[in-house]
């Protein structure tokens, strides 16, 4: 019963967002009582917790798919941020955005997973990148890693880069363009101007 009450409540959360569901709401959709959701979730919060951090997980399994090694470093960051961008700005886009606002604490805990796992897929992606000879050797592998999640997260900041100057789309392409020609050897930047022109050329 609990992971069917989770997976009602995220169907109902993708359509309306977090605040325009209400465990009534659950249960009625369900045709349960709401002591039958208590008996699983102590409160709202734990259930949105609960639905926050299987959006989550659904994310990282994907991230997980695209490195699978279909790809070559360079390609590879490119792939995710094109799934992230689809699905972050898709079905995800107004439950994340109430998330931010309405349930900080919530927030910065997936912040954190998101932390963990972008912390392990670039140190993942700069290790083979560097085998294969497209990003610098002598890199602080420790010191990208955490640079990179700081400059994601920060181009999504409006305070810092608002809408009515910067193009969202665009932004996110400059920095991944800007992170690999600070990381790329020679025959890594040939890669990134392949990828760039392939790109321009389809658009």
């Amino acid at each position: 019963m609990k992971e069917a009450i989770q997976e009602k409540a995220m169907e109902m959360y993708m359509k309306l967002g977090f605040r325009g569901v209400t465990l009534d709401d659950i249960a009625q959709e369900m045709s349960i009582s709401k002591k039958t959701i208590y008996q699983h979730f102590s409160n709202r919060n734990e259930l949105i917790e609960a639905v926050a951090k299987h959006m989550l997980q659904e994310i990282k399994d994907e991230i997980d798919n695209l490195c699978q090694g279909q790809f070559n470093p360079v390609e590879e960051l490119f792939a995710i941020r094109s799934y992230l961008r689809k699905t972050l700005e898709g079905k995800y886009q107004l439950p994340i955005f109430q998330l931010q606002k309405f349930y900080p604490e919530i927030s910065q805990k997936i912040k954190q997973d998101q932390f963990c796992k972008m912390h392990d897929s670039v140190m993942d992606n700069l290790k083979r990148g560097i085998d294969m000879g497209l990003y610098r050797p002598e890199l602080d592998l420790e010191f990208i890693t955490r640079i990179y999640f700081a400059g994601v997260t920060g181009t999504k900041d409006p305070n810092i880069f608002p809408e009515d100057k910067f193009n969202i789309h665009t932004l996110h392409t400059q920095y991944l363009e800007y992170h690999l020609r600070a990381i790329g050897t020679e025959k890594g930047l040939v890669l990134l101007h392949q990828h760039l022109q392939e790109t321009d050329e389809n658009s």
